[in-house]
């Protein structure tokens, strides 16, 4: 039991710290380009007030340690003051997006590595190749005489390009006899298999786990792919609310979810990635290093939401600046700023006690 105490208490440190590092990236990306743009930044704070102890100071710019564990915060000058000079609501409003924007692309150009590590590490999916993964035992599969590693090249002449065109071809020929056509070392093997119409449950008609086989993936191959994953990511997050409102993803799989969701979340792929698995010989965390990197993503696309207290709520702000040359009243900016903290705030405690009174369901 102390033991598993123990286990619990690491894994939460680890949590903290790796939640913390991104947010950390997050705050230097406001910080660099703060700097670049000569606006002064008062306080890089580790963690959140209040202050345990200032660690130094640096290009007039105090670097703090502080009592709660949690991220980072950056507090330029005049941060909603116009008229505080060399302050950042004093600067040109192309200055104030790109210090607003330097948030984000940090967590994008940090999604990017950490999907270039997973990519450089595993390899990617061949594409327009369906392998075997695994045969159940006693399926018609096995008695077929399908074997893992077997790649699939076509079911009753039909080509095999991906997963769906097995299941369609299988599924339209329930109870009936299939001639599948597997590439087995270098030799082509014809087999035949009949699927069934009332599987066990967890077990398709055919009985086999299927997949593509990964190829070894250089890192300037690693970087593109990266990219595309990125993007992918931020894609999906951005066209979630859309897809749950005409009915394609249900409200459990659009679920919102805070720190605690989080972290059960990290928790199922650190417990993961302590198993034996043959596909990643390097012994990195590869599922927790992709699960950073999703966040990573999310944090990034989420902050730039026109949502006011975020950084795309305050980009709302300077864009008509940039546009129309008039600037809405500090005094209004800051109150709609206020209100929508404080309203994220509220949300983020309703989130989190459903994550504590309504655990998302995990495999």
């Amino acid at each position: 039991m102390i033991e598993t105490i123990t286990t619990n208490i690491l894994r939460i440190i680890e949590f903290i710290l790796a939640l913390g590092v991104l947010i950390f990236l997050h705050e230097l990306g406001h910080y660099l380009f703060a700097r670049l743009f000569k606006i002064e930044v008062e306080e890089f704070g580790f963690g959140f007030p209040p202050r345990m102890v200032k660690l130094f100071t640096l290009g007039g710019t105090e670097f703090t340690l502080n009592w709660i564990p949690f991220g980072a915060f950056v507090r330029p000058k005049g941060e909603n003051d116009p008229n505080a000079p060399g302050g950042m609501a004093a600067a040109p409003p192309w200055h104030r997006l790109f210090i607003l924007l330097g948030g984000p692309m940090m967590n994008l150009i940090a999604g990017i590595l950490l999907f270039s590590v997973v990519f450089n590490t595993i390899g990617a999916p061949v594409p327009d190749v369906v392998q075997i993964i695994s045969v159940n035992p006693d399926s018609p599969a096995e008695q077929a005489g399908l074997l893992p590693q077997d790649v699939i090249v076509s079911v009753n002449d039909h080509t095999i390009h991906a997963t769906q065109d097995i299941s369609e071809l299988v599924n339209a020929n329930l109870g009936k006899k299939i001639t599948i056509t597997v590439k087995r070392k270098d030799q082509l093997v014809n087999l035949q298999a009949t699927p069934r119409l009332n599987p066990p449950p967890g077990e398709g008609p055919l009985g086999i786990v299927m997949g593509s086989p990964v190829r070894p993936v250089s890192w300037p191959e690693a970087i593109p792919l990266a990219i595309q994953s990125t993007y992918n990511q931020a894609r999906a997050l951005i066209s979630l609310p859309v897809q749950l409102l005409r009915g394609q993803v249900s409200p459990d799989q659009a679920r919102v979810v805070g720190p605690k969701g989080m972290y059960d979340i990290y928790t199922l792929a650190r417990t993961e990635d302590q198993k034996v698995d043959q596909t990643n010989p390097s012994g990195l965390p590869i599922r927790t290093i992709s699960l950073m990197a999703v966040i990573s993503v999310a944090l990034g696309i989420t902050n730039l939401l026109p949502i006011p207290a975020l950084d795309g709520g305050r980009i709302l702000f300077v864009l008509p600046e940039i546009l129309f040359r008039r600037r809405v009243p500090a005094k209004y900016e800051n109150m709609v700023h206020l209100i929508g903290f404080a309203t994220l705030i509220i949300l983020m405690i309703l989130i989190t006690a459903q994550d504590i009174f309504n655990p998302i369901q995990l495999r």
